[in-house]
């Protein structure tokens, strides 16, 4: 994995930011584990419809790196792994909690003016 790239150099905040939410499915991962708590890889998988198992192993193993997402291996029969938001992560996504206000008005706006199927 090519992590050294994600490290910057930075031009400002948001790029820094943005670099480790980039992709579509890491804020989707940020908001499922956040409303969700603790998950299985099977519960995010299901919980995330139309992302493939590659890309969401590749997003959890970046996520980790980034420190935003804890993986925790049980040791039995079959194995067990689990996925929780750290810290850095619940941080992230309460940075992100305006950003899903701004979508859901610019959804309802799209709706209102018959640009978007569903909202």
């Amino acid at each position: 994995m090519a992590t050294s790239a994600r490290r910057g150099p930075y031009v400002c905040g948001i790029d820094a930011g943005m670099d480790v939410v980039s992709g579509k499915w890491k804020s989707l991962i940020l908001w499922e584990l956040n409303n969700h708590g603790v998950r299985r890889f099977g519960e995010l998988r299901r919980g995330l419809p139309g992302v493939s198992e590659k890309m969401l192993i590749q997003h959890l193993r970046e996520m980790e790196e980034d420190g935003l997402v804890h993986r925790e291996v049980y040791r039995e029969v079959p194995p067990r792994v689990e996925y929780s938001l750290t810290e850095h992560g619940t941080s992230l996504n309460e940075a992100l909690r305006a950003l899903g206000e701004w979508g859901k008005r610019r959804c309802e706006r799209l709706a209102a003016e018959g640009a978007l199927e569903s909202v």
